[in-house]
Order: C-alpha cells, then structure tokens, then sequence
C-alpha cells in the first residue's frame, strides 16, 4: 500500500506542474522581492493548504461535478481570469522602490486569501485533474484523496520556499528604481498572461 501512496511518477509529475511558472509562482516571487521572505510566509503556507485541499477534492470528484456545470464552470473561470487580473493590476501600480511601502493596504496576500485563491487557479485545478485521471491508484476515494493531498502539499512547500527565496534574492540585483519597476511590470504581464489558461 505505502508503494501506491508515495509513487515516485504521481510525484514527478505533480513536482513539475507546479514547479512550471503559473499565478502562484509569479505572485509569491514577486511578494519574496517586494515583501522579503518572512512576510510571505502566510502567503506561501496558505498556497501549501489550498493545493492540498483542491487536489483531495478533485481526487474525491468535485472536480468532475464543477466541469459538468457550464454555468458554474463559466462563473468559476470569469471570476479566475478577474481575480488574476486584479493582482496583476496591483503589481503593475507598484511602487518603483524594492521593499517600499506603496500605500496603507500594500502587504502580502494573507494565509485566507492564498488558501482560497486554489479554489480558482486555473493551473492547479489541471494539473489536479490530470494527476487524478493519470496517475490513480485505483483504491477507495478518500485514499486517491489523501494520496493527491499529501503530494501536492509536500511538493509545493519546496516549490513555494524556493521562488520565495529567488524573489527575495532578486532583490539584491534590483538595487535601482528604475530596474525594480521595470521587473514587477514584467511579473505583472507574466500573471496577466496566466488568466488566458482560464479560457483553455
């Protein structure tokens, strides 16, 4: 049984699809340049969570129940494409100074906010699906959920610590205004990009 819990292709390929640039690559490099490390945190463990959570449930059908639905299949894709829009929108207005404050409400996203932001992440919805058509061990529900849960969740903390300690390195190199402004408009276009895989 454990040879089926922990498979070394499951892991693989979920290692990949969420090591692959998407939102929550780009969001938590850009916080790891403008916040620093310690401040994502919350951001970074709440992708962690969320992953996990949407894997399971994918794993436990929810996942099929959403792509039946058109019309909540649309509702969940438009407010995707919104939400990924509007963080990008945020990015793009940034301050030009690394780690500067660009306003009373600037922080990193908060545990909540990431957690909840699984529940319309286009990439790790399909890479949820395609590891659970793909790679099923064909036992009961609640295992295939536990199973999908745990490797998502353990793959992401390692994928997540590392784009937060790049993007807090980058800092170093973006000493200058000029160069801060120009890399937070880049991972702006980048995560506006991510909102054409809601409409794939």
């Amino acid at each position: 049984m454990l040879h089926l819990y922990f498979d070394p292709l499951l892991y693989g390929f979920v290692f990949l699809g969420l090591f692959t640039p998407g939102p929550n690559v780009i969001m938590l490099t850009a916080s790891g340049a403008r916040f620093g490390f310690w401040r994502t945190l919350p951001h970074l463990f709440g992708v962690v969570v969320g992953v996990g959570i949407t894997a399971g449930v994918t794993a436990m059908g929810v996942g099929a129940a959403v792509q039946a639905s058109s019309l909540l299949n649309l509702i969940l894709r438009l407010g995707a494409g919104g939400f990924i829009l509007w963080m990008a929108w945020g990015l793009w207005k940034a301050s030009g100074r690394p780690r500067a404050a660009d306003g009373p409400d600037a922080k990193p996203l908060s545990f909540r906010g990431a957690v909840l932001f699984q529940w319309i992440n286009p990439k790790v919805w399909a890479v949820a699906f395609a590891a659970s058509a793909g790679y099923g061990a064909g036992q009961a529900a609640w295992f295939e959920a536990a199973r999908l849960a745990t490797a998502f969740s353990s793959l992401n903390l390692i994928v997540c610590l590392f784009w937060t300690a790049a993007g807090t390195l980058l800092t170093a190199l973006l000493a200058a205004p000029r160069a801060w402004k120009v890399f937070l408009r880049i991972m702006a276009v980048l995560l506006g990009f991510t909102a054409l895989l809601v409409f794939r």
